[in-house]
């Protein structure tokens, strides 16, 4: 009976569901039918298939060819599926031995002389591989995604011709090199380094505050005062990523059709989108849905400039996974789940003439501009720092070397590893009964910024975030327990707040 079965690996978010592709060859009429939900990129396989076996210097069977791509019921596109195509019709007119299709999996695009081409998002694809210790055959131009795996039994082929060689036993394929040393932790560029912006200390120490708790972090000040340059330099205070979280990060960018640079494999990401961004552009989802910003910026940084420009839907939109730490994409052929546990940095002017002070716009202007930030999204925010003008002589004078990146990256090292110690999570995650568990806050000293949260008008998730963020001050400053001064600086650290209030008060 002349049928073959190859298996190879669909995309499915970011993960690879194993596909088995069923090759029949029959008497009758020559003809070629693709079943089991192939879309049009996959419907088009047939063309390529049959030039690329011409090609290469294969028979292409004049017989019946059925193909059936299980379970059927999984939506399969792209171009992936015309390398194992092509082998279990080779292996099915019985040009390659089927015995040797054993605990093979093959993914790859094929040319129309038999080359094997690029795929996106072949990162899923080995890592699932990998688990089920399967010997996974992929392009050669994908090397750069199986070296970060690191996956023994990942080959590369490059051409039909070379493949069958391969299957026939005659000769083998290159595979990765040993070990990972070409992608090992690299000392953190200081092309960009905190000593390089002028002044703004308080934002500085923010900044430093922000990188130890991973705390979410606004900016608030007129144009040309730093905001930018500050939140640029954040990725330098943060620890790099460890192997997992790091091939989890570039999975994410796989899927996405996006690749990260071996000598970033390590670095956190930093996202900066325009305020024109949509907001799947940032969730995620079309008609195949692909990761948004917030996704690509798991485990780092994102970062909206112009905050007050992005239309107050799209901002909306980030509240639930700034929460959750993952976003849901529902469509009526899945439903897929895409980590998002981001950091998110913002920057705006107080108001839409760039200033407060000696502003071209009236109270009710200031306020229409500030409303474009819902309540609810303002509130997410653990700290909000004013970033004032430079006083006048500051830019010409002798500056003093001031704290590099490095140092401050140092204590931020050792205050994260103060609070993994003490309760499992950075100081951001913690949850209210950990706060009472671990927090070491005395319950005077929580009288105190109760009244001072009702005084203010804050909500409860603040109360609870000023309770993180002085925990984290305190880490910094080595101290077993929050004290008084350590909540003091955490309610100075709300020049949102302030500005609200004092534009109600000026009514």
């Amino acid at each position: 009976m002349a049928i073959a079965c190859v298996t190879t690996r669909a995309s499915l978010g970011v993960d690879a569901p194993e596909v088995t592709v069923e090759v029949h060859l029959s008497n009758g009429l020559p003809a070629f039918n693709l079943v089991g939900l192939p879309e049009t990129s996959v419907k088009e396989a047939k063309e390529r298939v049959r030039s690329a076996l011409i090609n290469a210097g294969f028979e292409f069977p004049q017989r019946r060819i059925t193909v059936n791509l299980a379970p059927a019921d999984l939506p399969k596109q792209g171009g992936r599926y015309d390398l194992p195509i092509a082998i279990g019709i080779l292996a099915a007119s019985k040009q390659i031995p089927a015995q040797a299709l054993k605990d093979h999996e093959f993914v790859g695009e094929l040319a129309l002389s038999g080359h094997i081409r690029h795929c996106h998002g072949l990162l899923p694809v080995i890592v699932d591989a990998r688990k089920q210790q399967k010997i996974v055959v992929i392009p050669l131009d994908n090397r750069c995604d199986a070296d970060l795996v690191g996956y023994q039994k990942t080959f590369f082929a490059s051409h039909l011709q070379a493949l069958s060689e391969y299957l026939h036993g005659q000769q083998s394929l290159p595979s990765i090199a040993t070990g990972l040393q070409w992608v090992a932790e690299e000392a953190t560029s200081q092309q960009k380094c905190l000593s390089d912006v002028i002044g703004q200390y308080q934002a500085k120490r923010a900044l430093e505050i922000a990188a130890a708790g991973n705390h979410n972090l606004l900016f608030l000040g007129p144009p040309g005062t730093g905001k930018t340059m500050l939140a640029s330099r954040i990725v330098q205070l943060l620890p790099p990523l460890d192997y997992d979280e790091a091939l989890e990060v570039a999975t994410i960018h796989s899927v996405a059709g996006q690749t990260i640079p071996t000598n970033q494999f390590y670095q956190r990401p930093f996202r900066s989108p325009h305020h024109t961004s949509s907001a799947i552009s940032l969730v995620g989802g079309g008609s195949h849905p692909k990761p948004g910003e917030i996704s690509l910026a798991h485990r780092g940084v994102l970062f909206l400039d112009e905050v007050a420009e992005f239309p107050r839907k799209v901002l909306d939109c980030l509240r639930e996974p700034m929460e959750t730490g993952e976003v849901i994409i529902s469509r009526a052929a899945a439903k897929l789940t895409f980590s998002s546990r981001f950091q998110l940095v913002a920057a705006m002017n107080p108001s839409p003439c760039g200033d407060t002070a000696n502003a071209r716009a009236s109270q009710d202007q200031i306020q229409r501009y500030l409303s474009r930030l819902s309540g609810p999204f303002i509130d997410r925010f653990d700290l909000t720092i004013d970033v004032p003008r430079l006083p006048e002589g500051t830019l010409t004078q002798q500056h003093q070397p001031t704290e590099t990146s490095q140092q401050v990256a140092g204590r931020v090292k050792a205050a994260r590893e103060r609070q993994l110690t003490r309760a499992g999570v950075l100081n951001a995650e913690l949850t209210g009964k950990q706060l009472a568990a671990t927090g070491g806050f005395s319950q005077t000293d929580l009288e105190f910024l109760e009244q001072s949260v009702n005084k203010l008008g804050l909500s409860v998730r603040s109360y609870h975030r000023l309770q993180r963020v002085a925990r984290t001050i305190a880490d910094l400053a080595e101290s077993p327990m929050v004290e008084r001064s350590h909540i003091a600086q955490a309610l100075g650290y709300r020049a949102m707040d302030r500005l609200l209030h004092s534009l109600q008060n000026s009514y």
